[in-house]
């Protein structure tokens, strides 16, 4: 009984990774323009998001030193040069 179990696993297993290789062959087989065109677009995306991303967190990064600053009056001067210097070196 033990054997039979232990048989039926095995062919299963051997199936499941004759189906993965089957796949993975099928993908790297598709012609080389698709290839290059889906690589281009998801380039395309990779760099535009991280862009925008950036561009979010230096905004948030400011907005919340401001905040920090007009809380806590000691800090204020050093967070103001801060910004002021991230104001001029963009202009």
């Amino acid at each position: 009984m033990k054997k039979t179990i232990t048989k039926i696993h095995d062919d299963n297993e051997r199936g499941a990774r004759e189906s993965v290789l089957e796949d993975l062959f099928n993908d790297f087989n598709r012609r080389r323009y698709q290839v290059y065109k889906m690589n281009f677009i998801r380039g395309m995306f990779f760099g535009f998001g991280s862009v925008l991303g950036g561009t979010l967190l230096v905004g948030l990064v400011v907005w919340l030193l401001g905040g920090i600053g007009a809380l806590v009056p000691a800090l204020a001067d050093f967070i103001n040069s801060i910004i002021d210097v991230m104001n001029n070196t963009t202009r």
